[in-house]
Protein backbone atom coordinates (compact mmCIF):
# COMPACT_ATOMS: atom_id res chain seq x y z
CA UNK A 1 0.00 0.00 0.00
CA UNK A 2 2.85 2.39 0.88
CA UNK A 3 4.54 1.58 -2.46
CA UNK A 4 1.31 2.31 -4.35
CA UNK A 5 0.91 5.62 -2.50
CA UNK A 6 4.49 6.56 -3.35
CA UNK A 7 3.94 5.75 -7.03
CA UNK A 8 0.74 7.82 -7.11
CA UNK A 9 2.53 10.72 -5.42
CA UNK A 10 5.31 10.50 -8.02
CA UNK A 11 2.78 10.51 -10.85
CA UNK A 12 1.11 13.60 -9.38
CA UNK A 13 4.50 15.33 -9.18
CA UNK A 14 5.35 14.44 -12.78
CA UNK A 15 1.91 15.62 -13.92
CA UNK A 16 2.21 18.84 -11.97
CA UNK A 17 5.58 19.68 -13.47
CA UNK A 18 4.18 19.01 -16.94
CA UNK A 19 1.67 21.80 -16.42
CA UNK A 20 3.12 25.03 -17.81
CA UNK A 21 3.35 28.25 -15.87
CA UNK A 22 1.17 31.02 -17.31
CA UNK A 23 2.36 34.65 -17.19
CA UNK A 24 0.00 37.30 -18.59
CA UNK A 25 1.45 40.81 -18.85
CA UNK A 26 -1.39 43.25 -19.46
CA UNK A 27 -0.70 46.89 -20.28
CA UNK A 28 -3.31 49.61 -19.71
CA UNK A 29 -4.24 51.78 -22.73
CA UNK A 30 -1.18 50.73 -24.75
CA UNK A 31 -1.80 51.20 -28.47
CA UNK A 32 -1.24 48.90 -31.43
CA UNK A 33 1.61 51.09 -32.65
CA UNK A 34 3.45 51.64 -29.35
CA UNK A 35 6.09 48.88 -29.59
CA UNK A 36 9.13 48.68 -31.83
CA UNK A 37 7.99 45.31 -33.17
CA UNK A 38 4.65 46.87 -34.13
CA UNK A 39 6.22 49.78 -35.96
CA UNK A 40 6.96 52.62 -33.55
CA UNK A 41 10.02 54.47 -34.87
CA UNK A 42 11.21 56.01 -31.58
CA UNK A 43 10.00 53.97 -28.57
CA UNK A 44 12.66 51.37 -27.81
CA UNK A 45 11.24 48.05 -26.60
CA UNK A 46 14.11 45.56 -27.01
CA UNK A 47 12.78 43.01 -24.52
CA UNK A 48 9.32 42.84 -26.01
CA UNK A 49 10.77 42.88 -29.51
CA UNK A 50 12.94 39.91 -28.58
CA UNK A 51 9.92 38.00 -27.26
CA UNK A 52 8.10 38.80 -30.50
CA UNK A 53 11.06 37.63 -32.59
CA UNK A 54 11.54 34.42 -30.60
CA UNK A 55 7.81 33.66 -30.29
CA UNK A 56 4.63 34.61 -32.12
CA UNK A 57 3.63 38.16 -32.94
CA UNK A 58 -0.07 38.35 -33.74
CA UNK A 59 -1.15 41.06 -36.17
CA UNK A 60 -4.91 40.66 -35.60
CA UNK A 61 -5.24 40.29 -31.83
CA UNK A 62 -8.13 42.00 -30.06
CA UNK A 63 -9.10 43.24 -26.63
CA UNK A 64 -12.60 42.06 -25.69
CA UNK A 65 -13.82 45.64 -25.11
CA UNK A 66 -12.57 49.18 -25.87
CA UNK A 67 -12.46 50.20 -22.18
CA UNK A 68 -10.94 48.86 -19.01
CA UNK A 69 -13.26 47.00 -16.62
CA UNK A 70 -15.25 45.09 -19.28
CA UNK A 71 -12.02 44.03 -21.00
CA UNK A 72 -10.46 42.73 -17.78
CA UNK A 73 -13.58 40.86 -16.78
CA UNK A 74 -13.70 39.19 -20.19
CA UNK A 75 -10.06 38.11 -20.03
CA UNK A 76 -10.56 36.44 -16.65
CA UNK A 77 -13.88 34.73 -17.48
CA UNK A 78 -13.53 34.02 -21.19
CA UNK A 79 -16.96 35.61 -21.68
CA UNK A 80 -18.13 38.73 -23.47
CA UNK A 81 -19.08 41.46 -20.99
CA UNK A 82 -22.77 41.33 -21.89
CA UNK A 83 -22.82 37.68 -20.86
CA UNK A 84 -21.50 38.37 -17.33
CA UNK A 85 -22.99 41.81 -16.62
CA UNK A 86 -19.50 43.33 -16.36
CA UNK A 87 -20.35 46.39 -18.44
CA UNK A 88 -22.47 49.53 -18.34
CA UNK A 89 -24.69 51.25 -20.85
CA UNK A 90 -24.28 54.60 -19.09
CA UNK A 91 -21.29 54.03 -16.79
CA UNK A 92 -18.30 52.74 -18.74
CA UNK A 93 -16.19 51.28 -15.91
CA UNK A 94 -16.27 50.66 -12.17
CA UNK A 95 -15.47 53.55 -9.82
CA UNK A 96 -14.20 53.60 -6.22
CA UNK A 97 -16.56 52.55 -3.44
CA UNK A 98 -18.89 50.63 -5.73
CA UNK A 99 -20.77 47.61 -4.44
CA UNK A 100 -20.60 45.82 -7.81
CA UNK A 101 -17.77 43.88 -9.39
CA UNK A 102 -16.83 40.37 -10.42
CA UNK A 103 -19.93 38.21 -9.84
CA UNK A 104 -19.44 35.32 -7.43
CA UNK A 105 -21.15 32.98 -9.90
CA UNK A 106 -18.53 33.52 -12.61
CA UNK A 107 -15.66 31.05 -12.88
CA UNK A 108 -12.39 32.94 -13.27
CA UNK A 109 -9.18 31.74 -14.85
CA UNK A 110 -7.59 31.87 -11.39
CA UNK A 111 -10.30 29.69 -9.84
CA UNK A 112 -10.09 27.14 -12.64
CA UNK A 113 -6.29 26.89 -12.49
CA UNK A 114 -6.32 26.83 -8.71
CA UNK A 115 -8.53 23.73 -8.89
CA UNK A 116 -5.82 21.84 -10.79
CA UNK A 117 -2.94 22.73 -8.49
CA UNK A 118 -1.77 26.18 -9.59
CA UNK A 119 -0.55 28.95 -7.33
CA UNK A 120 -2.27 32.12 -8.50
CA UNK A 121 -1.10 35.70 -8.17
CA UNK A 122 -2.13 39.10 -9.49
CA UNK A 123 0.32 42.00 -9.33
CA UNK A 124 -1.15 45.31 -10.44
CA UNK A 125 -4.46 46.93 -11.28
CA UNK A 126 -7.64 44.92 -10.62
CA UNK A 127 -10.55 47.24 -11.55
CA UNK A 128 -13.28 44.63 -11.08
CA UNK A 129 -14.63 45.87 -7.77
CA UNK A 130 -13.07 47.30 -4.59
CA UNK A 131 -15.66 46.02 -2.08
CA UNK A 132 -14.19 43.26 0.11
CA UNK A 133 -16.16 40.46 -1.57
CA UNK A 134 -15.06 41.66 -5.02
CA UNK A 135 -11.30 41.65 -4.43
CA UNK A 136 -9.20 39.22 -6.51
CA UNK A 137 -8.46 36.93 -3.56
CA UNK A 138 -12.22 36.25 -3.38
CA UNK A 139 -12.14 35.11 -7.01
CA UNK A 140 -9.38 32.53 -7.14
CA UNK A 141 -6.17 34.46 -6.60
CA UNK A 142 -3.97 33.42 -3.69
CA UNK A 143 -2.11 36.74 -3.60
CA UNK A 144 -2.65 40.28 -4.78
CA UNK A 145 -0.51 43.39 -4.59
CA UNK A 146 -1.67 46.47 -6.47
CA UNK A 147 -4.24 49.22 -6.94
CA UNK A 148 -7.96 48.44 -7.00
CA UNK A 149 -8.83 50.69 -9.97
CA UNK A 150 -7.35 53.20 -12.41
CA UNK A 151 -4.57 55.43 -11.18
CA UNK A 152 -6.51 58.60 -12.07
CA UNK A 153 -9.32 57.78 -9.65
CA UNK A 154 -9.41 59.08 -6.08
CA UNK A 155 -8.74 62.70 -6.99
CA UNK A 156 -7.66 64.68 -3.94
CA UNK A 157 -9.33 67.97 -4.86
CA UNK A 158 -11.85 67.14 -7.58
CA UNK A 159 -15.45 65.92 -7.27
CA UNK A 160 -15.79 62.14 -7.16
CA UNK A 161 -18.05 60.09 -9.42
CA UNK A 162 -21.15 60.55 -7.25
CA UNK A 163 -20.67 64.31 -6.92
CA UNK A 164 -20.19 64.67 -10.70
CA UNK A 165 -23.53 62.95 -11.22
CA UNK A 166 -25.17 65.17 -8.62
CA UNK A 167 -23.79 68.27 -10.36
CA UNK A 168 -25.25 67.03 -13.62
CA UNK A 169 -28.61 66.44 -11.94
CA UNK A 170 -28.55 69.96 -10.50
CA UNK A 171 -27.91 71.47 -13.93
CA UNK A 172 -24.42 72.70 -13.05
CA UNK A 173 -23.03 72.00 -16.53
CA UNK A 174 -20.86 75.13 -16.75
CA UNK A 175 -19.19 74.50 -13.42
CA UNK A 176 -18.66 70.87 -14.27
CA UNK A 177 -17.15 71.77 -17.65
CA UNK A 178 -14.64 74.06 -15.95
CA UNK A 179 -13.68 71.30 -13.52
CA UNK A 180 -13.17 68.86 -16.38
CA UNK A 181 -10.88 71.31 -18.17
CA UNK A 182 -8.92 71.68 -14.96
CA UNK A 183 -8.60 67.91 -14.81
CA UNK A 184 -7.13 67.84 -18.30
CA UNK A 185 -4.43 70.26 -17.22
CA UNK A 186 -3.62 68.01 -14.27
CA UNK A 187 -3.55 64.86 -16.40
CA UNK A 188 -1.08 66.49 -18.77
CA UNK A 189 1.03 68.00 -15.97
CA UNK A 190 0.70 65.27 -13.35
CA UNK A 191 1.81 65.65 -9.76
CA UNK A 192 1.76 63.00 -7.07
CA UNK A 193 -0.50 65.16 -4.89
CA UNK A 194 -3.41 65.18 -7.35
CA UNK A 195 -4.50 61.57 -6.70
CA UNK A 196 -4.80 59.26 -3.72
CA UNK A 197 -5.39 55.66 -4.87
CA UNK A 198 -4.26 52.99 -2.40
CA UNK A 199 -1.84 50.13 -2.89
CA UNK A 200 -3.35 47.02 -1.31
CA UNK A 201 -2.04 43.61 -0.39
CA UNK A 202 -4.41 40.69 0.03
CA UNK A 203 -3.73 37.02 0.71
CA UNK A 204 -5.86 33.95 1.07
CA UNK A 205 -5.26 32.20 4.37
CA UNK A 206 -6.55 29.06 6.04
CA UNK A 207 -8.74 31.19 8.31
CA UNK A 208 -9.99 33.58 5.62
CA UNK A 209 -8.26 36.61 4.11
CA UNK A 210 -5.57 39.04 5.15
CA UNK A 211 -6.09 42.47 3.60
CA UNK A 212 -3.95 45.54 4.25
CA UNK A 213 -3.35 49.00 2.85
CA UNK A 214 0.34 49.07 2.00
CA UNK A 215 0.48 52.67 0.86
CA UNK A 216 -1.91 55.57 0.42
CA UNK A 217 -1.53 57.46 -1.70
CA UNK A 218 0.31 55.20 -4.09
CA UNK A 219 3.64 56.69 -5.12
CA UNK A 220 2.86 56.54 -8.79
CA UNK A 221 6.37 56.89 -10.15
CA UNK A 222 7.24 53.70 -8.22
CA UNK A 223 4.32 51.57 -9.43
CA UNK A 224 6.03 49.83 -12.35
CA UNK A 225 9.18 49.18 -10.30
CA UNK A 226 7.17 47.84 -7.36
CA UNK A 227 4.97 45.65 -9.54
CA UNK A 228 8.10 44.18 -11.10
CA UNK A 229 9.69 43.41 -7.73
CA UNK A 230 6.47 41.79 -6.50
CA UNK A 231 6.11 39.75 -9.70
CA UNK A 232 9.68 38.48 -9.42
CA UNK A 233 9.15 37.62 -5.74
CA UNK A 234 5.99 35.68 -6.58
CA UNK A 235 7.88 33.65 -9.20
CA UNK A 236 10.65 32.92 -6.72
CA UNK A 237 8.14 31.72 -4.09
CA UNK A 238 6.27 29.44 -6.47
CA UNK A 239 8.73 28.29 -9.13
CA UNK A 240 8.65 24.70 -7.88
CA UNK A 241 4.94 24.34 -8.66
CA UNK A 242 2.81 25.46 -11.61
CA UNK A 243 1.64 29.06 -11.27
CA UNK A 244 -0.53 31.70 -12.90
CA UNK A 245 0.96 35.19 -12.69
CA UNK A 246 -1.28 37.97 -13.98
CA UNK A 247 0.45 41.37 -14.14
CA UNK A 248 -2.02 44.11 -15.14
CA UNK A 249 0.19 47.21 -15.18
CA UNK A 250 -1.22 50.61 -14.25
CA UNK A 251 0.67 52.28 -17.08
CA UNK A 252 0.40 53.85 -19.59
CA UNK A 253 -3.06 54.91 -18.36
CA UNK A 254 -2.91 58.59 -17.54
CA UNK A 255 -1.58 60.16 -15.40
CA UNK A 256 1.63 58.68 -16.75
CA UNK A 257 4.47 58.36 -14.27
CA UNK A 258 7.88 56.73 -14.58
CA UNK A 259 10.65 56.16 -12.08
CA UNK A 260 13.62 58.52 -11.83
CA UNK A 261 15.79 56.07 -13.77
CA UNK A 262 13.57 56.45 -16.85
CA UNK A 263 13.00 60.21 -16.88
CA UNK A 264 13.92 61.69 -20.28
CA UNK A 265 15.45 58.44 -21.55
CA UNK A 266 13.19 58.04 -24.60
CA UNK A 267 13.18 59.88 -27.90
CA UNK A 268 9.38 59.74 -27.67
CA UNK A 269 9.04 61.98 -24.62
CA UNK A 270 7.32 61.21 -21.34
CA UNK A 271 5.01 58.61 -22.90
CA UNK A 272 8.00 56.88 -24.46
CA UNK A 273 9.75 56.82 -21.08
CA UNK A 274 6.75 55.02 -19.59
CA UNK A 275 6.62 52.37 -22.32
CA UNK A 276 10.36 51.80 -22.13
CA UNK A 277 10.05 51.22 -18.38
CA UNK A 278 7.30 48.66 -19.05
CA UNK A 279 9.67 46.98 -21.48
CA UNK A 280 12.35 46.91 -18.78
CA UNK A 281 9.83 45.28 -16.44
CA UNK A 282 9.01 42.56 -18.98
CA UNK A 283 12.74 41.92 -19.39
CA UNK A 284 13.26 41.62 -15.62
CA UNK A 285 10.40 39.13 -15.25
CA UNK A 286 11.57 37.00 -18.19
CA UNK A 287 15.16 37.07 -16.94
CA UNK A 288 14.04 35.67 -13.58
CA UNK A 289 12.24 32.83 -15.39
CA UNK A 290 15.49 32.06 -17.20
CA UNK A 291 17.62 32.26 -14.05
CA UNK A 292 15.33 29.82 -12.23
CA UNK A 293 15.43 27.41 -15.16
CA UNK A 294 11.69 27.48 -15.79
CA UNK A 295 11.45 29.59 -18.96
CA UNK A 296 11.00 26.49 -21.12
CA UNK A 297 7.94 25.53 -19.08
CA UNK A 298 6.36 28.99 -19.07
CA UNK A 299 3.98 30.63 -21.53
CA UNK A 300 4.39 34.41 -21.47
CA UNK A 301 1.74 36.60 -23.09
CA UNK A 302 1.89 40.37 -23.54
CA UNK A 303 -1.11 42.41 -24.66
CA UNK A 304 -3.22 45.47 -23.74
CA UNK A 305 -6.72 46.01 -22.33
CA UNK A 306 -7.76 48.35 -25.16
CA UNK A 307 -6.32 50.85 -27.61
CA UNK A 308 -4.63 54.20 -26.89
CA UNK A 309 -6.41 57.06 -25.13
CA UNK A 310 -6.10 59.58 -27.96
CA UNK A 311 -7.95 62.26 -26.00
CA UNK A 312 -4.84 62.49 -23.81
CA UNK A 313 -2.83 63.95 -26.68
CA UNK A 314 0.92 63.34 -26.24
CA UNK A 315 0.23 61.49 -22.97
CA UNK A 316 -1.70 58.86 -24.92
CA UNK A 317 -0.28 56.30 -27.31
CA UNK A 318 -0.64 55.44 -30.96
CA UNK A 319 -2.77 52.96 -32.85
CA UNK A 320 -0.27 53.03 -35.73
CA UNK A 321 -2.01 52.67 -39.08
CA UNK A 322 -5.32 51.73 -37.40
CA UNK A 323 -8.32 54.04 -37.10
CA UNK A 324 -9.13 55.87 -33.83
CA UNK A 325 -8.51 54.57 -30.31
CA UNK A 326 -9.80 53.76 -26.82
CA UNK A 327 -13.53 53.89 -26.26
CA UNK A 328 -14.39 53.17 -29.89
CA UNK A 329 -15.15 50.07 -31.92
CA UNK A 330 -12.86 51.16 -34.70
CA UNK A 331 -9.79 48.95 -35.10
CA UNK A 332 -7.64 51.32 -33.06
CA UNK A 333 -9.95 50.92 -30.08
CA UNK A 334 -9.76 47.15 -29.84
CA UNK A 335 -6.93 45.71 -31.96
CA UNK A 336 -3.83 45.55 -29.76
CA UNK A 337 -0.39 43.94 -29.67
CA UNK A 338 -0.43 40.21 -28.94
CA UNK A 339 2.92 38.55 -28.22
CA UNK A 340 3.23 34.87 -27.18
CA UNK A 341 6.58 33.44 -26.02
CA UNK A 342 7.45 29.94 -24.84
CA UNK A 343 11.03 28.87 -25.67
CA UNK A 344 11.27 25.43 -27.21
CA UNK A 345 7.48 25.21 -27.62
CA UNK A 346 6.42 28.19 -29.75
CA UNK A 347 8.27 28.48 -33.06
CA UNK A 348 9.12 32.04 -34.15
CA UNK A 349 6.59 33.51 -36.54
CA UNK A 350 4.00 36.13 -37.37
CA UNK A 351 0.36 35.06 -37.03
CA UNK A 352 -2.25 36.93 -39.05
CA UNK A 353 -5.18 34.82 -37.90
CA UNK A 354 -7.72 36.39 -35.58
CA UNK A 355 -7.30 36.07 -31.81
CA UNK A 356 -8.67 37.71 -28.69
CA UNK A 357 -7.72 38.13 -25.05
CA UNK A 358 -10.94 36.19 -24.43
CA UNK A 359 -9.05 33.18 -25.76
CA UNK A 360 -6.42 33.31 -23.03
CA UNK A 361 -8.99 31.73 -20.71
CA UNK A 362 -9.53 28.64 -22.86
CA UNK A 363 -5.87 28.41 -23.86
CA UNK A 364 -4.53 28.56 -20.30
CA UNK A 365 -7.05 26.04 -19.02
CA UNK A 366 -6.42 23.67 -21.91
CA UNK A 367 -2.65 23.72 -21.38
CA UNK A 368 -3.15 23.16 -17.64
CA UNK A 369 -5.52 20.25 -18.12
CA UNK A 370 -8.56 22.06 -16.69
CA UNK A 371 -12.08 22.05 -18.15
CA UNK A 372 -13.08 25.21 -20.03
CA UNK A 373 -16.08 24.05 -22.04
CA UNK A 374 -18.94 25.59 -20.06
CA UNK A 375 -20.50 28.44 -21.97
CA UNK A 376 -17.59 30.74 -22.75
CA UNK A 377 -16.81 32.86 -25.78
CA UNK A 378 -13.17 31.71 -25.72
CA UNK A 379 -11.24 29.60 -28.21
CA UNK A 380 -8.31 27.36 -27.36
CA UNK A 381 -5.29 28.76 -29.25
CA UNK A 382 -2.84 26.10 -28.07
CA UNK A 383 -2.64 24.38 -31.48
CA UNK A 384 -1.77 27.70 -33.09
CA UNK A 385 0.94 28.30 -30.52
CA UNK A 386 2.43 24.82 -30.42
CA UNK A 387 2.04 23.55 -33.99
CA UNK A 388 1.32 26.58 -36.15
CA UNK A 389 -2.26 25.49 -36.92
CA UNK A 390 -4.72 28.10 -38.23
CA UNK A 391 -6.54 30.07 -35.56
CA UNK A 392 -9.90 28.52 -34.64
CA UNK A 393 -11.34 32.01 -34.19
CA UNK A 394 -12.79 33.71 -37.24
CA UNK A 395 -15.09 36.29 -35.67
CA UNK A 396 -14.83 39.33 -33.42
CA UNK A 397 -17.83 41.10 -31.91
CA UNK A 398 -17.26 44.78 -31.21
CA UNK A 399 -19.33 45.94 -28.24
CA UNK A 400 -19.29 49.39 -26.68
CA UNK A 401 -21.52 50.28 -23.72
CA UNK A 402 -23.44 47.04 -24.21
CA UNK A 403 -24.26 47.87 -27.83
CA UNK A 404 -23.10 45.56 -30.62
CA UNK A 405 -21.63 48.01 -33.11
CA UNK A 406 -19.63 45.86 -35.51
CA UNK A 407 -18.58 42.34 -36.37
CA UNK A 408 -15.53 40.88 -38.05
CA UNK A 409 -15.62 37.53 -39.81
CA UNK A 410 -12.46 36.46 -41.57
CA UNK A 411 -11.00 39.42 -43.44
CA UNK A 412 -14.21 41.48 -43.49
CA UNK A 413 -15.63 43.82 -40.87
CA UNK A 414 -19.24 44.97 -40.91
CA UNK A 415 -19.93 48.24 -39.08
CA UNK A 416 -23.44 49.08 -37.88
CA UNK A 417 -22.63 52.10 -35.70
CA UNK A 418 -19.68 54.51 -35.91
CA UNK A 419 -18.83 56.87 -33.08
CA UNK A 420 -15.83 58.58 -31.59
CA UNK A 421 -15.19 58.71 -27.86
CA UNK A 422 -14.58 61.36 -25.19
CA UNK A 423 -16.08 64.11 -27.35
CA UNK A 424 -13.81 63.37 -30.30
CA UNK A 425 -15.08 62.76 -33.86
CA UNK A 426 -16.78 61.16 -35.62
CA UNK A 427 -20.26 61.94 -34.37
CA UNK A 428 -22.48 58.96 -33.68
CA UNK A 429 -23.87 57.49 -36.90
CA UNK A 430 -26.21 54.52 -37.08
CA UNK A 431 -25.61 53.34 -40.64
CA UNK A 432 -28.76 52.93 -42.71
CA UNK A 433 -26.80 50.48 -44.80
CA UNK A 434 -24.02 48.66 -42.95
CA UNK A 435 -20.48 49.65 -43.91
CA UNK A 436 -18.09 46.89 -44.96
CA UNK A 437 -14.30 47.00 -44.71
CA UNK A 438 -11.79 44.52 -46.10
CA UNK A 439 -9.28 44.66 -43.26
CA UNK A 440 -6.55 42.78 -45.07
CA UNK A 441 -6.20 45.49 -47.70
CA UNK A 442 -7.63 48.35 -45.63
CA UNK A 443 -6.78 47.96 -41.93
CA UNK A 444 -7.31 51.72 -41.49
CA UNK A 445 -11.02 51.37 -42.37
CA UNK A 446 -11.06 54.00 -45.10
CA UNK A 447 -13.04 52.38 -47.91
CA UNK A 448 -16.57 51.00 -47.79
CA UNK A 449 -16.72 47.95 -50.07
CA UNK A 450 -20.28 46.87 -49.22
CA UNK A 451 -21.59 47.48 -52.74
CA UNK A 452 -18.89 45.23 -54.19
CA UNK A 453 -19.63 42.39 -51.75
CA UNK A 454 -23.39 42.16 -51.15
CA UNK A 455 -23.18 38.44 -50.36
CA UNK A 456 -20.58 39.09 -47.68
CA UNK A 457 -22.82 41.76 -46.12
CA UNK A 458 -25.77 39.36 -46.13
CA UNK A 459 -23.67 36.59 -44.60
CA UNK A 460 -22.36 38.80 -41.79
CA UNK A 461 -25.85 40.09 -41.03
CA UNK A 462 -27.03 36.48 -40.69
CA UNK A 463 -24.15 35.71 -38.36
CA UNK A 464 -24.93 38.79 -36.28
CA UNK A 465 -28.54 37.72 -35.94
CA UNK A 466 -27.48 34.23 -34.85
CA UNK A 467 -25.07 35.71 -32.29
CA UNK A 468 -27.70 38.02 -30.85
CA UNK A 469 -30.23 35.21 -30.61
CA UNK A 470 -27.77 33.01 -28.74
CA UNK A 471 -26.46 35.63 -26.31
CA UNK A 472 -28.03 35.32 -22.88
CA UNK A 473 -27.44 38.89 -21.80
CA UNK A 474 -27.27 39.96 -18.17
CA UNK A 475 -28.19 43.46 -16.91
CA UNK A 476 -25.34 46.01 -16.81
CA UNK A 477 -23.85 45.90 -13.33
CA UNK A 478 -21.98 49.19 -13.66
CA UNK A 479 -25.19 51.20 -14.13
CA UNK A 480 -26.50 50.18 -10.69
CA UNK A 481 -24.35 53.00 -9.32
CA UNK A 482 -26.60 55.57 -11.02
CA UNK A 483 -29.72 54.41 -9.23
CA UNK A 484 -27.97 54.73 -5.88
CA UNK A 485 -26.75 58.25 -6.70
CA UNK A 486 -30.22 59.29 -7.87
CA UNK A 487 -31.81 57.93 -4.70
CA UNK A 488 -29.22 59.73 -2.61
CA UNK A 489 -29.81 62.99 -4.50
CA UNK A 490 -33.57 62.71 -4.08
CA UNK A 491 -33.21 62.06 -0.35
CA UNK A 492 -31.05 65.15 0.08
CA UNK A 493 -33.51 67.31 -1.86
CA UNK A 494 -36.38 66.07 0.32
Amino acid sequence: MKILSAVLALLVMVGAHAQPNIVILFADDLGYGDLGSYGHPYIRTPNLDQLAAEGQRWTDFYAPAPVCSPSRGALLTGKLPNRTGLYGRQVAVLFPNDTEGMPAAELTMAEALSSVGYATGIIGKWHLGDAPDKLPTRHGFDYWYGVPYSNDMDWTDEPDFDEVRRMQARGEGAQLGARMQGRMNKWLNPKQSYWSPPVLRSERAATGYRDEVVQRPAVQKELTQNYTAEAVAFIERHHEQPFLLYVPYSMPHTPIFRSDAFVDTSLAGRYGDVIEELDWSVGAIVERLRMLGIADNTLVVFTSDNGPWLWMQTHGGSAGLLNNGKGTTFEGGMRVPGVFWWPGKIAPGVVSGVGSALDLFATALSLAGADYSAGTDAYDLSDVLLSGAPSPREEIYYYRAGELRAMRYGRFKLSLVSEGAYGMPPARTVHEKPVLYDLQVDPAERYDVASAHPQVVADLLRRLATHRAGLQEKPPLFDARLARVQLDTAAKED
